[in-house]
């Protein structure tokens, strides 16, 4: 056994080769069809070549290797090639599966022939070499003899089956699908893996067609089984769908074919398929019961449906489209989507601007269709692409009524551009009006009137809101009969009008047609059994250039209407360049005087309210405009500037919030409203009762600065407290009752009489100056004051007469009962730190004697 192993790596070590050796295989057999070596040499090539194969043998004790020829061709094996360097002539990777047969070889392991695979140096053959030792008498090797065969084509083969072995059930798997054979004679049944898996049936577990049969559902199982009966019979291919329910009970359904194997000799084995398609028909179900529900849905939705095919006529249609254009599914079908369309919007397909992406939901915006009558409805339209099962496209499209909708925006439109009261254009019809007008290329010929009714509050104020309604009304429809066609009249608020000219030139120009709409606006109009005399001014403007805006056209006539009622009522002046430039330094103004509220760029001065002892009570606050180019401007040159800049809400509540603030610094001291400090006295104009956030915004203003309310007067014009709604008045009395005091400012000079004084509610009547500057020098001025003062004081109000200049008006308002007192003869107003100091000082020095 040494020995053996010892003489073992001799096996493949260099030994020449040789053709000459024949190599020895076993016992000689006899050739009976080759009698000589060359016939068998002939014969050996053939069948080498006919196999694919080659032989080789190694004997050790002569020290010499034999290649057959055909060998040497199939290995390209060279001449006088040793056996090691043909055992290197492999894949690199096989050098080691060589020594592993090597080994094998030589300790003559079982089984035997030994034998492996390798591939030639490329890797693109391979070789099985097959090989069996033979050892002497002490069991050491001393030759081995072999084959090399070319395997390439078989393993090739092997491949491409176990692929498609491997893809066949991987076919199977993905489509849940099993295959079966069944034996008609004896009943066996032989199922693949999948179908196994498909069943829940343990793999390998025997099955017959009785056993199948028990799996089909009860109800399928009679017709089931007679359609295999069927195909056992007469062998014609089957095919079916049937249900099943597995061992744990679950319910399955599998669509099955089958087919006889040999049809033709009669066989009685049977093949075929079971596929699982649970899914595919729970998805169908639900698509089917899916689109039932569409079209449920659609037969009841309220917006019409229609569906168009590719060439744009209506194939179907719900009962909602066919009530909206009045018309049934038989006539409707076959229609052109442009004979749907109104006459007037058939410049465009009904599809246009729709995507023609599947899926994808486009609105196509508003179209009008029209009705069999010929009406015109208004629709909006959702467009979409469908694709049937047989791939044709159709336009899905939802038609939504809107004609109502369309009414209702034109009434809501309308509404909003014209005066609820007259009916005529309102500011924002007037505005796009002049805009177009202005930006036309007849913007030179432009003219515009601003008219305001002279001494309108006056009605109002007399007669009541709803006369001035009523001749508001009356001199609307005289503009509209009056004025000529190039003419449009339209009311701004209020008493005030507008009339916008296109052509000019056509009316004889501007002057001409002031003239004549002054004439329309004075007359005597019939109101309520009564005739009202009623007269206009108006303030006339042509654009300066093509920079004019509609914004500049109004506030020059506004400038030149207002410039027309400083000389009068019944005045026309036209907008000349001094009055444009006003107009626009007054723009400019008042752009300032905004910034200057919002930024608290405006003081406060207060002038002192004395006792006749010269006791301080209240101050007046009155505001004033550090401008920083133009200096200190009194109320005079700026309050006009925001009431015409619609600010005098906003100046009161700035005005309003910095007195109560100041006044809370004030020191207390004895006198004042009632006793307990000095009150601040602050005049509205913008901000009145009527007002929906008046008593809101006083009480915040109070709450948020913690003055006391019995220091706080607030001062309005005799006008704001006429005709006061209940509402209001009680809003004014709940404040009353807090501590707040109202009083009556500038009384006289208002179009109230004595009489009224009574129901004014108000606790403090100031007199105004024109009084009392002749109270002491005019009979009927003294006459008046003292009337006045006797009323207030049998009423319970209290007098303060306002403008006290001189001695002798003090002396005499004194006399006659006046309890309060403000002017120049005692304090001048003055800024917040100098009345403080004046306020610490004591009384004030007031005239003595009588």
């Amino acid at each position: 056994m040494a020995e053996h192993v010892v003489r073992a790596d001799r096996l493949f070590s260099e030994q020449p080769t040789g053709e000459s050796t024949v190599p020895h295989i076993g016992d000689p057999l006899v050739d009976t069809v080759a009698q000589t070596p060359e016939h068998a040499l002939e014969l050996l090539a053939g069948v080498e070549k006919i196999a694919e194969i080659g032989i080789w043998g190694v004997d050790l004790v002569a020290g010499s290797a034999y290649f057959s020829e055909g060998m040497r061709k199939m290995c390209d094996i060279p001449a006088k090639c040793t056996v090691s360097e043909a055992m290197r002539m492999v894949f690199a990777d096989d050098q080691s599966v060589l020594g592993v047969f090597n080994a094998r070889l030589i300790a003559g392991q079982e089984p035997l022939p030994t034998e492996v695979e390798v591939r030639n140096p490329a890797g693109d053959r391979i070789y099985q070499v097959r090989a069996r030792p033979e050892f002497d008498a002490a069991g050491t090797i001393v030759r081995a003899t072999g084959t090399v065969q070319d395997v390439t084509r078989f393993r090739a083969a092997e491949l491409r089956a176990s692929q498609d072995r491997r893809l066949f059930g991987d076919a199977q798997r993905v489509a849940r699908m099993g295959t079966w054979e069944w034996n008609t004679e004896t009943g066996e049944c032989i199922w693949s893996s999948m179908l196994y898996e498909l069943f829940n049936v343990e793999p390998g577990t025997p099955i017959t067609y009785t056993d199948y049969l028990s799996l089909v559902h009860p109800e399928d199982r009679a017709w089931v089984d007679q359609r295999w009966q069927d195909l056992a019979r007469h062998g014609r291919p089957v095919e079916c769908e049937h249900r099943a329910v597995l061992p744990d009970g679950t319910r399955k359904v599998f669509r099955c074919r089958g087919a006889a194997l040999d049809t033709d000799h009669g066989g009685p084995v049977m093949i075929g398929t079971a596929q699982d398609v649970t899914e595919q028909r729970s998805t169908e179900t639900r698509m089917m019961r899916s689109s039932q529900r569409f079209s449920d849905l659609v037969a009841i939705a309220p917006v019409g449906i229609g569906l168009f095919d590719e060439a744009e006529r209506l194939v179907d249609a719900n009962d909602a489209l066919c009530r909206l254009l009045q018309m049934d599914l038989d006539r409707l079908r076959g229609t052109a989507a442009a004979d749907l369309t109104h006459p007037s919007d058939r410049g465009q397909s009904l599809f246009a601007g729709a995507s023609s992406r599947p899926g994808a939901d486009t609105r196509a915006g508003q179209r009008v269709l029209v009705t069999a009558s010929g009406k015109a409805v208004y629709c909006e339209l959702n467009v979409t692409v469908s694709v049937a099962d047989d791939g044709q496209r159709f336009w899905l499209v939802v038609f939504s009524d809107v004609t109502e909708r369309r009414r209702a925006a034109e009434r809501l439109r309308y509404q909003a551009t014209h005066d609820e009261l007259t009916g005529l254009p309102g500011r924002a019809a007037l505005n796009e009006l002049l805009n177009q007008l202005l930006g036309g290329p007849e913007a030179d010929q432009v003219a515009l009137l601003f008219c305001d009714v002279d001494n309108f509050k006056r009605v109002n104020d007399s007669l009541g809101h709803d006369v001035g309604d009523e001749l508001i009304i009356a001199l609307a429809r005289r503009l509209e009969r009056g004025l000529p066609p190039s003419c449009t009249a339209g009311r701004m608020s209020g008493d005030e009008y507008v009339v916008i000219c296109s052509d000019v030139s056509e009316v004889g120009g501007v002057e001409a047609l002031a003239n004549r709409v002054a004439q329309l606006l004075r007359a005597v109009v019939p109101v309520r059994g009564q005739l009202l005399r009623v007269s206009a001014t108006i303030g006339a403007a042509t654009p300066t250039g093509r920079e004019t805006s509609a914004a500049d056209l109004l506030r020059y006539a506004d400038a030149a209407m207002f410039s027309a009622k400083r000389q009068g009522t019944g005045r026309v002046q036209l907008a000349s360049e001094a009055l444009i430039a006003s107009a626009n330094s007054q723009m400019m103004l008042e752009g300032q005087l905004r910034d200057a509220i919002a930024n608290d760029g405006l003081v406060l001065h207060y002038q002192p309210v004395v006792a006749p002892d010269g006791t301080i009570l209240k101050a007046e606050a009155l505001v004033r405009w550090p401008h920083p180019q133009r200096g200190m401007l009194p109320p005079g040159e700026f309050l006009p500037v925001a009431e015409q800049g619609d600010l005098l809400r906003e100046l009161d509540r700035w005005v309003l919030r910095t007195a109560l603030a100041e006044a809370v610094k004030w020191p207390m001291m004895a006198g004042g409203v009632l006793g307990g400090g000095v009150g601040v006295a602050v005049n509205l104009a913008g901000l009145v009762p009527g007002d929906p956030e008046f008593t809101e915004i006083v009480s915040s203003a109070i709450a948020e600065t913690g003055i006391d309310w019995d220091r706080v007067v607030l001062e309005l014009v005799e006008t704001s407290f006429i005709d006061l709604p209940s509402r209001t008045r009680k809003a004014m009395e709940a404040l009353t009752e807090r501590g707040i005091r109202f009083a009556v400012d500038d009384f006289g000079t208002g179009y109230s009489s004595l009489a009224r004084l009574k129901e004014l509610p108000a606790q403090i009547i100031k007199i105004d100056r024109a009084f009392v500057s002749g109270v002491a020098k005019e009979a009927s001025d003294f006459a008046v004051v003292r009337a006045l003062v006797d009323m207030a004081r049998a009423m319970g109000r209290t007098c303060v007469a306002e403008g006290v200049e001189t001695e002798s008006q003090f002396h005499v308002l004194r006399s006659i009962g006046v309890e309060a007192y403000q002017g120049w003869l005692l304090s001048k107003a003055l800024p917040a730190k100098e009345f403080r100091e004046l306020l610490r000082r004591g009384p004030l020095t007031v005239p003595r004697g009588s």
